[in-house]
């Protein structure tokens, strides 16, 4: 008996198998051709987070322990085949918690980074087409907000109004808005210029059409890129937060709680700081490189223009 073909004998499969490999090998050059114009940081920063997001995603399912399992008899247990990154002072498992840990870290940062763009966005688009007493009023209160430390104010509002995670998020929330409204703003005033604005507003269209339908779209590209940029400030913020007792509160714990418990121990195991710093510094650092390879791209794409 004589072995079958892997390519189909009918002329009309053969030409489908044609053709849908030679789509295969435009869409792998096509691939190869963009990795190259991108900027090393933007592919280094993408693959370190694309692993971090993964982990974390699949936490729940390949975690070896529960966080919150307590081995007393192994306590501050080095690195073994039980326990890769060894136990901590309650004889948890610290790899478990690193990963626990990391959705709490990421999730609250993530969540306060998108309402951040979301409101500076806004508050800035509608302060550039407004103007005025609007305009001043806004640009002043984003003075004032700058000019003090997003922790501090965010200790003073999560020390007045409780802990817990709404606080944590409303806090950060209200101190980190500002670099985007002043950035939408500039963008926006330079926007508000160009003749398909100018159009749409001889043809009778609303101040809130032009801002949702042409401002912030066109200032998309920059406004990702400083998202980006800022998410790992907000990592920080949050694991600075909850290493002073300020964040995410017992018995769930993130990077920065991590932190604070090794703090007493890290001369007898110092893996247990340099963990969870670790795992803050890559995440952030990845996303940075996100984004310094975005801005790159996009002064590039500029400079040619």
């Amino acid at each position: 008996m004589a072995l079958s073909s892997p390519v189909p004998n009918s002329p009309a499969l053969r030409g489908r198998f044609r053709t849908r490999a030679q789509d295969i090998a435009r869409w792998t050059a096509a691939g190869l051709r963009a990795a190259r114009g991108r900027h090393w940081s933007l592919t280094a920063g993408a693959v370190v987070l694309a692993l971090v997001l993964a982990t974390l995603a699949l936490t729940p399912w390949i975690a070896p322990y529960d966080p919150a399992q307590q081995d007393l008899t192994h306590r501050l247990a080095g690195p073994g085949a039980e326990h890769w990154l060894g136990t901590d002072q309650l004889g948890r498992d610290v790899l478990s918690r690193l990963m626990y840990g990391g959705r709490f870290s990421v999730s609250i940062a993530a969540i306060t980074l998108v309402l951040c763009v979301v409101v500076g966005t806004v508050v800035g688009a509608v302060s550039a087409r407004r103007g005025g007493i609007v305009d001043e009023i806004v640009m002043r209160t984003t003075d004032l907000l700058i000019s003090i430390p997003d922790v501090i104010v965010a200790l003073f509002l999560i020390a007045a109004f409780g802990t817990g995670y709404g606080m944590l998020i409303a806090a950060l929330t209200i101190v980190g808005w500002t670099p985007f409204a002043r950035l939408m703003r500039g963008l926006a005033l330079e926007i508000n210029r160009r003749e398909y604005v100018e159009a749409a507003e001889a043809l009778g269209c609303s101040r809130s059409f032009i801002v949702f339908r042409h401002v912030i779209p066109n200032a998309a590209r920059p406004v990702l890129s400083l998202s980006f940029l800022r998410f790992g400030h907000k990592l920080i913020t949050v694991g600075g937060l909850s290493y002073l007792g300020l964040g995410v509160q017992p018995p769930d714990s993130d990077w920065g709680a991590m932190l604070l418990d090794a703090q007493p121990y890290m001369e007898r195991v110092p893996l247990l700081v340099l963990v969870p710093g670790a795992a803050v510094f890559l995440t952030a650092l990845s996303v940075t490189l996100i984004g310094h390879g975005m801005e790159l791209k996009r002064k590039k794409s500029s400079d040619v223009g």
